[in-house]
């Protein structure tokens, strides 16, 4: 068989899309970062009433290139979340107000095979806007998310996303300084609220892109 990884993936990433499925999530399937976008901004997008968009952090959603297209864009009412050049109080008054708008755009940390997505958050902003709130919600998930089950998942997070995501952003935790959780009480402590969402409500609210690529931690 030629290229069996491939083959692989593709198998993979349609029965996930299937369990997403079934759990009232609509989901489309990239083959790469730049698909993502494309789907994201000629296919998605259009179909809603957007008027406002935000995001919460996420590597996928920017390697995707899709940030940098809708950031300035004048059509929409743009709360950008990112701009780290404002005071810390005005940045928090941001994310509150992105809980409003029509499309919040983010990732997930991971997503198991029975189409269950799982979330750690420092502040609780992003789960909270995946959870409630914007009218619509868009997740970029990397093959490189997909876990077997719950426990998994949940390993995955403690164990190699938030020590990669502590290092990427300069955190002094134990985790950064050693690869893996301690359970630490540092202050700078990125693992504070779980989110588990087992099904989408309303149905097909939450719109999930995944791609054929690893993508973000």
């Amino acid at each position: 068989m030629k290229n069996p990884i491939d083959n692989y993936w593709n198998l993979k990433l349609e029965l996930v899309k299937l369990s997403l499925e079934k759990n009232n999530f609509e989901v489309f399937i990239a083959e790469n970062a730049k698909k993502a976008k494309e789907i994201a901004l000629e296919t998605i997008i259009p179909g809603l009433d957007v008027k406002s968009i935000s995001w919460g952090g996420s590597v996928s959603f920017v390697t995707t290139g899709l940030f940098h297209a809708l950031k300035d864009d004048e059509k929409y009412e743009v709360i950008n979340t990112f701009d780290k050049s404002l005071p810390l109080e005005e940045q928090m008054n941001l994310r509150r107000q992105s809980l409003m708008v029509d499309l919040f755009i983010t990732g997930t940390n991971a997503v198991t095979e029975a189409g269950h997505l799982v979330n750690l958050d420092m502040i609780g902003n992003r789960v909270a806007a995946i959870t409630w709130g914007p009218k619509n919600v868009i997740l970029f998930i990397g093959r490189n998310k997909i876990c077997p089950d719950l426990e998994d998942a949940m390993f995955r997070i403690k164990n190699y996303a938030a020590p990669v995501n502590t290092m990427n952003l300069d955190k002094k935790t134990p985790c950064a300084a050693k690869g893996f959780c301690h359970d630490c009480s540092s202050p700078d402590r990125i693992c504070n609220t779980w989110a588990i969402t087992e099904k989408c409500l309303p149905k097909k609210r939450i719109k999930i892109v995944l791609i054929n690529e690893d993508m973000g931690f």
